[in-house]
């Protein structure tokens, strides 16, 4: 293939422009000439969202046409070799041209059962979030999950892999490969190789394991932290240790040994069954930025700390920002005494880690000593994924409440109880899931979510006498959220005296909402506009280190694009090194332009 260059898609008269960008939509050039009347484009990320807008407004029957002239994946086009040269490309190096007569009979059955639901072919970006294709099992899987979707999102799913398969197209034209972006995503990749769970997919049970599970202190939680620490020497840090709480610290010195520092990093621990890039790519981008600083020779006028936080999810403690809370002085000693599900103690667990509980205050920082603290995060929602736009400028952080609590009735026989006579534990929690739904409903920015809800002891044939449950409550103002839990609670109380049940409930969690500094906001804009890409800004309805750091400092977010309608805390988190690059290309434009 013929390279070419941005400065012949800006300068070239249309038609010879249009011409170099033919193939990018399968039989549909219309949209790459019609991109063309925003030139110029200060990079190849303008153009690609110029095409993404052309799309958006040409209407529902166009973007259905599009699909439609797409070929099947295994289909006729490929057997009877009338692919077009980009997709027989795209199909070969995902190995759909060396299918086995059984791989290529299931590919083509399913492929007869998605057009027969959805009056279009399955459309899927084969070359993947790395751009070196997807495996045969991978497309396969995705193929088999894709079919149960609704029509509607189907069709845009259909359309977001469209965009993926031109970017990589483009790229292609280009001769541009995103080459930190494929660093930290195989440094995800090597990192995910720890869990504490090794769940076997009962369907392939050869197939690589995709859930992963790494929860504060366990051996495959000190296994990434020993892995972090490796690799933040390998770039090049001045200074790499572990802290009194299991955080990974890495500083990169300025020139200056009275510069003041600015903070950055996220947190390694995952929930369970998560996936590869919550918190994570936050630690990994700033730590590509480190290892080009040094390859460059060159010193920022501040230091820059890099920080792994041991803990945020909560999962095995009811410690969620253990991490970051200990850097600013909201280390609970209580919770040392916690047990988790084996009768572990914390004390014990961080006992057996070699970490010195009583060195957890030293580590406290002093504010007056930072510039702040930034934070890069995948979005871990839809919102960039429906825009197609790969980065977004956090505005705030949502305030949050979080309880664990037992509702207590009386366990009876299922078929003597009469109904209303029971004291029903697990109905009242139900009741409660319900009204919370309605409530949070009732106006913007509010969620509330019942994510756990057990019978302990449960019988198919026993009403339950005891029903534990979680509440999580956020809002985007703290007086937002603190409606919602009163009103929540209160009605707690009337479900329990109405079915004459008592209830227990414990606070293990409360967060304000923490506003996006505006200088450190300002920062991140103008890191997003030097890559030719718009300006989104969008609130964080889920929580962050960043949100107990604003404790003590200014602070600022910027959002990755996750794939899979950005789907969060599911092995399908994911994103591509292309958003990855630019993530990177941002922090080091942010580190270039902020002032000591």
């Amino acid at each position: 293939m013929n390279t070419i260059t941005l400065n012949q898609i800006n300068s070239l008269p249309r038609a010879e422009a249009a011409a170099l960008l033919a193939g990018l939509y399968e039989h549909s050039d219309w949209i790459a000439e019609q991109a063309l009347n925003a030139r110029p484009f200060a990079s190849a990320g303008a153009l690609k969202h110029a095409m993404v807008k052309v799309l958006a407004t040409a209407g529902h029957e166009a973007q259905l046409a599009l699909v439609r002239a797409h070929p099947e994946l295994a289909g006729k086009a490929m057997v009877s070799k009338s692919l077009t040269a980009e997709s027989t490309n795209e199909q070969t190096k995902a190995g759909l041209t060396h299918c086995t007569p059984d791989e290529l009979a299931h590919i083509q059955q399913l492929n007869a059962s998605y057009n027969d639901k959805f009056g279009f072919p399955f459309i899927l970006a084969v070359r993947g979030p790395r751009g070196t294709g997807l495996n045969k099992q991978q497309i396969i899987s995705t193929f088999e999950r894709r079919l149960h979707n609704h029509p509607d999102y189907e069709l845009a799913e259909c359309l977001r892999n469209i965009h993926r398969i031109v970017e990589i197209r483009l790229n292609d034209k280009l001769a541009y490969e995103p080459t930190l972006g494929h660093e930290v995503w195989d440094w995800h990749e090597w990192l995910a190789q720890f869990s504490d769970a090794s769940v076997v997919n009962k369907h392939h049970p050869h197939a690589a394991r995709e859930e992963l599970t790494v929860t504060y202190l366990t051996d495959a939680h000190r296994q990434c932290a020993r892995t972090i620490e490796l690799g933040m020497k390998a770039c090049g840090f001045d200074e790499v240790s572990m802290d009194a709480v299991g955080n990974v610290v890495g500083i990169y010195k300025a020139a200056s040994h009275s510069a003041k520092t600015l903070m950055t990093g996220s947190h390694y621990d995952t929930v369970r069954n998560g996936g590869k890039y919550d918190g994570r790519l936050g630690i990994f981008v700033p730590m590509a930025c480190v290892r080009e600083l040094v390859r460059a020779g060159k010193r920022l006028p501040f230091h820059l700390e890099v920080v792994a936080f041991a803990e945020e999810e909560g999962q095995r403690y009811k410690a969620t920002f253990l991490g970051s809370g200990a850097l600013v002085g909201d280390f609970k000693q209580e919770w040392l005494d916690q047990k988790d599900a084996d009768g572990i103690t914390m004390r014990q667990a961080m006992q057996q880690a070699g970490l010195n509980i009583h060195d957890i205050p030293k580590i406290t920082r002093d504010a007056a000593e930072y510039l702040g603290f930034v934070e890069v995060h995948i979005e871990q929602g839809p919102v960039l994924n429906e825009l197609d736009i790969p980065l977004g400028v956090v505005t705030s952080i949502n305030g949050s409440v979080r309880f664990v609590g037992t509702v207590i009735g009386m366990a009876s026989h299922a078929g003597t109880t009469p109904m209303d006579r029971r004291r029903d534990a697990a109905t009242a929690v139900a009741e409660l899931a319900l009204y919370l739904e309605q409530r949070a409903a009732q106006q913007p920015n509010l969620v509330g979510t019942i994510g756990m809800l057990t019978v302990p002891n449960g019988s198919i044939n026993v009403v339950p006498g005891r029903c534990q449950f979680s509440l999580d409550l956020r809002a985007t103002t703290n007086e937002l959220r603190d409606r919602l839990m009163h009103d929540v609670l209160l009605e707690l109380q009337a479900i329990c005296l109405r079915r004459g049940l008592q209830f227990k409930l414990e606070e293990t969690m409360r967060a304000s909402a923490a506003p996006s500094d505006a200088k450190l906001q300002v920062k991140w804009e103008q890191a997003v506009q030097s890559l030719g890409l718009p300006i989104c800004h969008l609130p964080s309805g889920a929580g962050h280190d960043a949100m107990k750091l604003h404790e003590r400092m200014p602070q600022a977010m910027l959002f990755v694009r996750g794939q899979n309608a950005g789907i969060s805390h599911n092995p399908l988190e994911s994103t591509t090194s292309d958003d990855m690059q630019l993530a990177i290309d941002a922090f080091m434009h942010l580190l270039h332009n902020l002032q000591a």
